[in-house]
């Protein structure tokens, strides 16, 4: 999928700006792969960032200096990401016509298919096939995408109080797929066939982006807040704790093993506190399960051709979160697999330990980095 862009960019410095951290990746191509010549991130400010929309610009304008000034990035030229409730991304039907036709139709035909009103919006669509109909109507597919004027605005006005320069702004959930499935031009090879279809569910601390892909394209995504910061403040409300002394526990403790029939437990922490833990998280995965299950469902009743989701490809540094990915293949009964963003990616010496911390949690500031290189 083609990102919303201001001019064109050769830039590969990917910014991802998330709920609690910002991330960079630099990168140059290596042949089919890539290696990684900058990687940090920083905190955000609590609030600046609120599930994934950014709510105080000049804050996260300071973060990304002090970004810069840790990371070693050389460049100003950036590709940044968004995703939040003010991005819609819709596969549409529509009469067969010239791409210089449909730039002006679609104007009038979005209104129809979003939520926001057109004139609040900037769109930007992919025409991803056409077909004929039973009556030999020529159609075409395009995949649309609308994000909040404001929103969008917020984003420029923090990068550029940043001192950067915005070339490209990307659907974080599109970078995400760029990184694990690779591709070229916004389309990815898929394993499988024709009757099933990928999910990707990217959980990080603030917002939780389901995508699903068939055909090697990116053909939904819905925005979730369940992820990772729901599970945390579940524990703390239980057991009247601070946000950090939950997430400790969290971490530490984690979801019971589903094929286990006892977990082993850390030994700093009591069993009972252990069990509280445990249950609080159950609650909010099973909570969390369902609200996949709906978007996933909610696909397979359009008209996609994919009668099946048998894959699913977990990432995201709320995916860290121990056996998660098992109570996903059990109540979703889909294969699930943790997604790797380094498998094409070389990283030196000196970054692998700040790469490795983070390996879950990088996947867009690398998926944003590729995009920017044209992969």
């Amino acid at each position: 999928m083609g990102p919303l862009s201001f001019g064109s960019s050769s830039a590969a410095i990917g910014l991802d700006i998330g709920t609690d951290h910002i991330r960079v990746a630099q990168m140059r191509p290596a042949g089919a792969n890539f290696v990684l010549s900058a990687y940090a991130m920083v905190d955000v400010p609590m609030g600046a960032v609120v599930e994934g929309e950014i709510v105080a610009p000049e804050s996260v304008s300071a973060s990304i200096k002090e970004l810069w000034r840790r990371s070693g990035v050389k460049g100003k030229d950036v590709s940044i990401g968004v995703s939040n409730q003010k991005v819609v991304v819709r596969l549409i039907d529509l009469p067969f016509m010239e791409r210089a036709e449909l730039e002006g139709a679609i104007q009038y035909q979005a209104q129809d298919y979003i939520p926001m009103a057109v004139e609040e919006s900037i769109l930007d669509f992919q025409i991803i096939g056409d077909y004929m109909t039973s009556s030999d109507e020529h159609m075409m597919e395009v995949l649309l995408v609308a994000a909040h004027r404001e929103m969008i605005a917020a984003a420029v006005q923090a990068v550029e109080g940043a001192g950067l320069r915005l070339n490209e702004i990307d659907v974080s959930s599109f970078a995400v797929v760029r990184a694990l499935m690779g591709g070229e031009a916004g389309f990815f090879p898929e394993e499988g066939d024709a009757s099933s279809a990928t999910g990707v569910i990217h959980v990080s601390s603030g917002i939780t982006n389901i995508t699903v892909v068939e055909r090697g394209i990116p053909r939904f995504n819905r925005v979730s807040a369940l992820a990772g910061n729901q599970f945390t403040h579940a524990i703390a409300n239980v057991l009247n704790l601070t946000f950090d002394e939950a997430e400790s526990l969290k971490v530490k403790v984690g979801l019971p093993d589903v094929e286990a029939a006892s977990s082993q437990l850390p030994i700093d922490v009591d069993e009972q506190t252990a069990q509280v833990v445990q249950e609080a998280l159950e609650r909010e995965v099973n909570k969390f399960i369902a609200e996949i299950r709906r978007s996933l469902d909610y696909y397979l009743t359009q008209t996609s051709q994919a009668r099946t989701i048998q894959r699913i490809i977990l990432t995201g540094s709320g995916a860290q979160l121990k056996n998660l990915a098992g109570y996903l293949e059990k109540g979703l009964q889909a294969h699930v697999v943790l997604g790797d963003p380094l498998t094409r990616v070389q990283v030196p010496a000196n970054l692998q330990p700040v790469v490795t911390a983070d390996r879950m949690g990088c996947v867009t500031a690398i998926g944003l980095a590729m995009g920017g290189t044209g992969a």
